[in-house]
């Protein structure tokens, strides 16, 4: 496997990871649990800032010529993973608020 696919699930997992994380958080504020909402969304944060990271990198190999990224299913998936999961806990944070307002 080339080491740009590598990369791409390196993103993946990081994506998944987090947006499982960021689900929790919300189950966790369904509940009117702070805490547990809190140390789950940091956990979501950590995850997806570690795929912005390798994401980062990566951009920044072809932008300086080091690497010419192929055209390929997986790399467009862990790019479109890695964005709707950022929106996700976008969505996550607001929807959270509004339970946690529903409990004051």
């Amino acid at each position: 496997m080339t080491d740009i696919k590598m990369t791409a699930f390196e993103i993946i997992s990081y994506a998944g990871d987090a947006k499982s994380s960021a689900y929790e958080a919300l189950e966790a504020a369904k509940q009117n649990d702070h805490a547990g909402y809190e140390a789950k969304m940091e956990e979501a944060e950590n995850k997806i800032n570690e795929a912005h990271k390798v994401q980062y990198a990566m951009l920044q190999e072809e932008a300086a010529g080091q690497m010419h990224a192929e055209f390929s299913i997986i790399v467009v998936h862990a790019q479109d993973h890695l964005m709707t999961t950022m929106a996700t806990i976008d969505l996550i944070k607001e929807l959270s608020e509004l339970y946690f307002l529903r409990h004051a």
